[in-house]
């Protein structure tokens, strides 16, 4: 079986936001590193070339390919600022409900800028995602 490609690694999450070309990107970014380091109480790693993820847990499906994933991160990708939370598992759909502008994927929140959202709300999926996860953290 291949080997995960997107794994913690010890790269440095300051220089990687530091190269967000979009300045209002940049400092979207840099308040949802405070918002996902003061929910999950642990400071943010990178994972691969382009995700900041906080906390790791394991997974395994039912294939049987395994691994592991941050319990919450975010990338800044070219369209949307990408928040990997999980929404499903944490039943969230009321909170999106009052969330503001936004999309979802499976497993992603979908935001162009944290100014169309409700900054309490996403704080909210935040903790109830990271809730969701408790049982299979790893990194406590």
């Amino acid at each position: 079986m291949a080997e995960p490609k997107t794994k913690e690694n010890d790269l440095s999450v300051a220089e990687f936001l530091d190269r967000v070309e979009d300045e209002r990107r940049r400092r979207d970014c840099r308040t949802v590193v405070e918002l996902m380091r003061e929910v999950t109480k642990v400071e943010p790693k990178m994972w691969g070339t382009s995700i900041v993820g906080f906390g790791r847990y394991l997974y395994k499906y039912a294939s049987g390919h395994s691994g592991e994933w941050p319990v919450v991160g975010f990338s800044p990708r070219k369209n949307d600022l990408t928040l990997y939370l999980r929404l499903g598992a944490a039943d969230c759909g009321e909170l999106l409900s009052k969330l503001g502008k936004h999309k979802v994927g499976k497993g992603c929140l979908y935001l162009k800028k944290l100014e169309d959202v409700d900054m309490g709300v996403l704080k909210a999926l935040v903790e109830r995602s990271v809730k969701a996860m408790a049982t299979q953290r790893v990194d406590r």
